[in-house]
């Protein structure tokens, strides 16, 4: 049998412990990767994977990266979702047994805190969830996330007859970079939406029990009452077991975890992951990024702080109008200045990302650089206050944000400009004249280093040899280089240490002597300078919270900047909100579209009235209209004007939206095996049960997806539900080329027709893109077909047959068709027999009707009696 190597050895043991990651196994220079792990990494990250030996006649494969570079390739394997293990050597090789090896920390997709592998804009979320009842229909579900690069530590309980879909809601509003659950739960087949990495954990880390265990020790409390979980027990659960996962993943370094705030998903406008996706709120659905999308528009912040929160804003609006409030008069406070503005945000680019940059503080992984751009932002401080004070709208910013002098002050004190990154090997972290202690090292051996500094010019004049040099490597220490064709006139007092191809280097005693003396002095140096940082950053670390308040004002002031500068540049007025469930904008425009007009278009802006009688707007109109812009735009105001941004409309009034369901468009998701229609009727189904009468619905060609009659009859049935439902009645655009639908507002007394205006000019039609009252009664399909650049003979012909179905000329129609006609099995929507109220009436199966088909019955036979 074949003996194992002791490295060998010493590898599987540390790999053992980590199974489910690759390991970064760190030898001299590199760090390796071996067995399944050299594989994976060589495919992945595009390495030439070859082999090693651990034993007689036995290799095995190895993939190595260069120390110097593995943040690198570690981001790109988190990016793919792999976990990766990093063993470092922790003692110094000494030529006697092997190098000691320990992990130091577990990068995995949401568990990243180094600033390479983050992305400045967007929160790195690790998310729990711990369902409570059976596969598919879950009755409860605990949810914690955190964000270690900031500190963000938050937990909920989520109750419902189908919990799995708040989850789902969640999961779309927080986006989060990686998820944990039971690992029973994952071995019965739970997925996530777009590809979220899933990581499965030992159920009994989710029970209650331990999970208490987890918090209290962390806090340093005997009770959790104090945080307001005593009655979530399953968001204490999920919260104990992302503390655990932390825990293991950051080898127990989570200083910056000092709090759990429970919260509440009531507080805020719920947007299921469609509507998200159909109104793309920050992201583009085709491109899946920012430009293009609402965030797009809105973010003009500056530090990455502000373009975070206003992420976190956008993708979940407020219902508390008292705060909101507070932001609109922020932000229009600092619209009526422009020369504050411009002065602020000058301010604001000397300020570094504060809050990741105290959270790396408080787990030791801060260097010198990040001190010089703590000093820095911390000097912008109070120009900034003082610029503000005045503002009375801004006080709770102004009163928040604290310059800590006396770290802004130690900073300049200690740390010289030119300080490196990162404290390795190098010295000069400290400036001169700081530490006394360190000021007596150096004094002590400047007569040293000014001696070797002097050598080389010293030793060329009293040789004669003009190549002669003085150099320095980590294996011979300092030397002198004398080439071979100069070697004859070598002194007698130099020894050769070591020989090249073209040239020899020697030493003396007396280099020796000195070399001695400035090397120690370089440990020295080093060592001190080390426990000064540490010193200071442990120092710094005891005002972690005023720092995260100032960077959370900040954050703060950026977005309210971003706000208000956009309003202004985009002409965008200040919303009026109100506890009614009245909707109306005057002369609104979509703040995405009206950025991506071309050189010289002009946005064509229109008007929204909701009240009490006006609650459902049928709208008609050809494609390419402007009939799915002019939907979308009102959702956006609306989302717009609830996370405190002025709008694009001249004027805006909106009764507060508890909801936005938007259900624009479909894709096939073949991947569950559902069709085009099966998914709109999905969204449409969760639409219906999950609005309630202050919600806003946003419906576009419902039905499109099956036959004609089935469509017709799936979208009359969908518009008198929201009509009818005492739950609903609720502010709803359903756009359609349904021209049938405009009999509705006959029969539903709260509903109304609307249009996109067209202009024919003989056989050319221009779109107005101004929605009007009234139906169309047309829909221009020929038109919009020659546009699309149809071929000529296409377009005539569909022309032909278009004038034959109007004139009722169907003589395309097969014999079968014919037949169908002449005896239809289809019931007509709208019934215009003689004496049809009385005909409707009789034939009326009163027991079978449900109360809102029977209110639907009754709109219908007023009308009839009418006519």
């Amino acid at each position: 049998m074949s003996q194992t190597t002791p490295l060998r050895q010493q590898y599987l043991d540390i790999k053992r412990g980590y199974p489910g990651a690759i390991l970064f196994f760190r030898l001299g220079d590199f760090y390796e990767t071996f067995d399944d792990d050299a594989e994976v990494a060589a495919r992945e990250l595009d390495l030439v994977l070859t082999s090693r030996p651990v034993a007689r006649d036995q290799r095995i494969p190895m993939a190595g990266v260069p120390y110097h570079a593995v943040d690198t390739y570690i981001a790109r394997l988190i990016e793919k979702g792999y976990h990766v293990a990093v063993c470092e050597q922790v003692t110094e090789p000494n030529g006697r047994g092997l190098v000691e090896r320990e992990v130091t920390r577990v990068v995995t997709p949401g568990t990243v805190i180094e600033p390479e592998l983050l992305a400045e804009n967007k929160p790195n979320y690790v998310m729990a969830i711990y369902p409570i009842g059976e596969p598919g229909r879950w009755s409860k579900a605990g949810i914690a996330y955190a964000d270690i690069s900031t500190g963000e530590f938050a937990a909920t309980q989520l109750e419902s007859d189908n919990a799995a879909i708040l989850v789902v809601e969640e999961l779309a509003r927080l986006n989060p970079r990686e998820v944990i659950m039971p690992a029973d739960w994952v071995e019965r087949g739970v997925t996530l939406p777009d590809g979220i990495p899933l990581t499965p954990i030992a159920d009994w880390r989710f029970e209650s029990a331990y999970a208490t265990n987890m918090l209290t020790g962390h806090f340093g409390v005997k009770t959790l009452d104090g945080f307001g979980l005593g009655d979530l027990p399953y968001a204490v659960c999920a919260a104990g077991a992302t503390l655990h996962y932390l825990h293991e993943t950051q080898r127990g370094k989570l200083a910056q975890i000092t709090t759990l705030r429970p919260y509440s998903t009531a507080s805020f406008m719920v947007l299921d992951q469609f509507t998200r996706r159909n109104l793309e709120l920050t992201e583009t659905i085709r491109s899946r990024q920012s430009k293009g999308s609402l965030l797009g528009i809105l973010d003009r912040t500056i530090t990455g702080m502000g373009a975070r929160l206003l992420r976190t804003w956008i993708s979940q609006p407020l219902l508390d109008l008292r705060r909101l409030n507070a932001r609109l008069d922020a932000v229009e406070a600092l619209t009526s200045n422009e020369a504050l503005r411009a002065e602020l945000r000058e301010l604001l680019r000397l300020v570094s990302d504060v809050e990741r940059l105290t959270n790396r503080l408080l787990v030791s992984k801060a260097g010198p650089r990040d001190l010089l751009a703590l000093g820095q932002t911390l000097g912008a401080v109070a120009p900034i206050r003082q610029l503000i004070e005045p503002l009375a709208q801004l006080s709770a910013i102004s009163e928040r944000l604290d310059p800590c002098d006396h770290i802004r002050e130690q900073i300049e004190q200690a740390i010289p400009e030119d300080a490196p990154a990162v404290i390795k090997e190098s010295i000069g972290i400290i400036r001169p004249g700081y530490s006394q202690e360190l000021d007596d090292i150096l004094a002590a051996t400047k007569d040293a280093r000014e001696w070797i500094a002097n050598l080389e010019p010293k030793e060329k004049e009293r040789t004669g040899i003009p190549t002669l040099k003085v150099g320095f490597n980590r294996v011979f220490g300092y030397y002198i280089e004398v080439s071979r064709g100069q070697s004859s006139r070598v002194p007698e007092d130099y020894i050769r240490k070591q020989t090249l191809v073209n040239a020899e280097r020697y030493i003396t005693p007396e280099l020796k002597e000195y070399e001695t003396l400035v090397l120690n002095a370089e440990e020295q140096i080093l060592a001190v300078e080390k426990r000064i940082f540490e010193e200071l950053c442990q120092a710094f670390c005891e005002s972690a919270d005023r720092l995260l308040n100032t960077a959370r004002a900040l954050a703060h002031l950026d977005v309210f900047l971003s706000l208000a500068e956009v309003a202004v540049r985009e002409g965008y007025s200040r919303p009026t909100l109100t506890e009614d469930d009245l909707l109306i904008i005057k002369d609104g425009r979509h703040p995405v579209v009206e950025q991506m007009l071309e050189d010289g278009g002009r946005y064509i802006p229109n008007d929204t009235r909701f009240d009490t009688m006006s609650r459902v707007h049928i709208i008609t109109g050809p494609n390419m209209s402007g009939k799915s812009t002019y939907i979308r735009q009102v959702a956006i105001i609306t989302l717009m004007a609830q996370i405190g941004s002025f709008v694009p409309a001249d004027e805006a009034t909106i009764g507060m939206v508890d909801r936005i369901f938007a259900r624009i468009g479909a894709q096939d998701e073949i991947h569950a095996g559902y069709s085009t229609f099966m998914v709109e009727m999905v969204e449409t189904a969760r639409l219906l049960s999950g609005s309630s009468h202050r919600s806003l619905l946003i419906l576009d060609e419902v039905g499109r997806g099956t036959s004609t009659y089935d469509g017709l009859a799936i979208a009359r049935a969908v518009i008198e539900y929201i009509h009818n439902h005492p739950r609903l009645n609720c502010r709803t655009l359903f756009a359609t080329h349904y021209h049938e639908l405009t009999e509705l507002p006959n029969i539903l007394p709260r509903a109304r027709n609307f249009n996109v205006g067209v202009s024919e000019q003989g056989d050319e039609i221009v779109f107005l893109h101004k929605v009007l009252p009234g139906g169309a009664d047309r829909s221009y399909g020929v038109h919009v077909a020659q546009l699309a650049g149809m071929p000529r003979p296409v377009v005539e012909r569909a022309r032909e047959l278009l004038k034959q179905l109007e004139s009722g000329g169907h003589n395309f129609e097969s014999p079968a068709q014919k037949r169908k006609k002449e005896n239809p099995g289809q019931l007509r929507m709208f019934d215009d027999s003689p004496n049809p109220a009385l005909t409707a009436l009789r034939s009326l199966k009163v027991d079978d009707l449900s109360p809102i088909e029977a209110l639907t019955k009754l709109y219908e036979l007023k009308r009839l009696s009418e006519e």
